[in-house]
């Protein structure tokens, strides 16, 4: 008989089933987002595995998708028990209890074979979208988005803020120009927006500008951001091996604690007309719109 390329008896490291239903119980406590009056915790789940793995549990997925439903209505229900003592402690300091809530009303949990190679066997990596309040500034509701690894017992998690999926502006006459030549040929994006992510981008990694090009280029490489209020565009590095601007290296725009990548604040002025560099392998010609 043949084996295939998954074949159980391969001697690769595994995971039971249940690992998956507790790195997802993992990332929702992670991501819960505590309001005045409730706390929120995300409602949709893209469990992304390593091909094999998903080949290997393919015949159980719909009691997988049943069994993680089923451990998330759990944790929801006990994280809204208090003992009588904390409910009492609660009332003494003037904390009342607040409910948590799934914040779509129902689960949604998906098992995805990775598309993109970033998860090695034994690997989870498992995406959840967070569906906020709307904030009429920023054009409506926003979703913020949280990405969990789980190898072994290590856990790495990457926060995507709710700007990554900003609207085009009512008015969409260009507002800038990207022109680039990546191994894919040459390209022109016109930016009518203000945020525009710039990578090789991923299933988990949604970008604007999609560079094809060797892992050197991050799949999030760098961001566009363009203040509203004055109509300035900044640059923002997100990446691994750096960006430059007009040939010299822009400061790294997050910082790695316990773990969760988050972005610091710290971005750079672009100029109306600039070269910005994406690892020292794509060039990118940008051009403000006046």
């Amino acid at each position: 008989m043949r084996s295939s390329p998954y074949d159980a008896t391969a001697d690769v490291p595994r995971r039971p089933a249940r690992d998956v239903i507790a790195a997802v119980l993992e990332n929702m406590r992670r991501n819960l987002e505590p309001l005045k009056y409730s706390i929120l915790a995300p409602s949709r789940y893209l469990v992304y595995l390593h091909p094999g793995e998903y080949a290997r549990l393919e015949s159980i997925l719909p009691v997988l998708h049943d069994q993680t439903v089923r451990a998330l209505s759990e944790e929801l229900d006990s994280l809204n028990r208090r003992s009588s003592v904390q409910g009492y402690a609660g009332r003494i300091l003037g904390r009342p209890q607040v409910p948590v809530e799934a914040a779509g009303g129902s689960w949604h949990v998906e098992f995805l074979p990775d598309p993109d190679g970033d998860v090695a066997e034994g690997a989870i990596l498992i995406d959840s979208e967070l569906q906020l309040p709307a904030r009429p500034e920023l054009g409506g509701d926003r979703t913020r988005r949280i990405t969990t690894v789980h190898i072994g017992s290590h856990v790495t998690t990457r926060q995507r803020p709710s700007h990554d999926a900003s609207p085009p502006l009512p008015d969409t006459r260009p507002l800038a120009r990207v022109t680039y030549q990546d191994d894919a040929g040459a390209h022109t994006f016109e930016i009518v927006k203000d945020s525009v992510t710039i990578g090789r981008g991923g299933a988990t990694y949604p970008v604007d500008i999609r560079i094809v090009s060797s892992a050197d280029v991050s799949r999030e490489h760098a961001r566009i951001r363009r203040d509203p209020q004055t109509g300035r565009f900044f640059l923002i590095d997100l990446s691994t091996l750096g960006t430059t601007l007009n040939g010299r290296h822009v400061p790294r725009g997050f910082d790695e604690v316990g773990g969760t990548k988050r972005e610091n604040g710290l971005e750079t002025l672009l100029p109306d007309e600039a070269g910005i560099g994406l690892a020292e392998t794509v060039q990118l010609q940008f051009t403000a719109r006046r």
